[in-house]
């Protein structure tokens, strides 16, 4: 065998080695935004739900509008934020959870505050939104956990070694996980006014 042919395989072999390297990182970050639009769709979902909750509110009752306010704003705070799922940074998705824990306990007021209404809670249109409202909470958790899922592979491939050469050189950086928000490992308080 010919001595210059030896270095040339081994320079094929590496090319295409960083190749497949590069796609399958590729094929990863893919799966990590996908999995954030999903987030992203869950969250529209319950802001969408949000406003024919609160029109229903204000047809079927003489409501406080203080409530109905805060709601209001923490919607459209969380509908102001966006993020870049090709790169998700940790202040961004803390940004992120700030504006939707607000608007998390602007409508846990709401459905307290609901309590006072008892021709509100027979209302059928407010049990549909409330039910669907529950539901949405259930999707939105669910996508944040297979958002942390898919960031958690891409993550380890391309952190490792040797691969985090060539994810380097093609300008894959690591992405950040959805995290809970400060105090969400404490119980919330519920009161009622009566």
């Amino acid at each position: 065998m010919k001595k210059w042919l030896i270095p040339l395989l081994l320079i094929a072999a590496i090319l295409i080695w960083g190749i497949r390297t590069n796609n399958h990182a590729v094929d990863l970050d893919e799966k990590v935004g996908k999995s954030w639009a999903d987030v992203e769709s869950s969250y529209q979902r319950r802001n969408d739900l949000i406003g024919n909750l609160v029109k229903t509110v204000q047809g079927a009752a003489d409501f406080e509008k203080s409530t109905l306010t805060a709601v209001i704003e923490a919607r459209a705070k969380a509908t102001s934020i966006n993020i870049d799922p090709n790169n998700v940074t940790p202040e961004q998705l803390a940004k992120f959870n700030e504006v939707q824990g607000g608007l998390s306990g602007a409508l846990k007021s709401l459905l307290v505050t609901v309590e006072r209404y008892p021709e509100l809670k027979a209302n059928q249109n407010f049990i549909e939104l409330q039910s669907q409202l529950e539901g949405t909470e259930n999707r939105i958790d669910v996508a944040r956990t297979r958002f942390n899922k898919a960031v958690e592979p891409y993550n380890s491939y391309i952190r490792k070694f040797p691969r985090s050469l060539v994810a380097n050189i093609a300008g894959f950086d690591k992405k950040a996980y959805f995290e809970s928000e400060e105090g969400a490992d404490e119980a919330p308080d519920v009161e009622f006014d009566f």
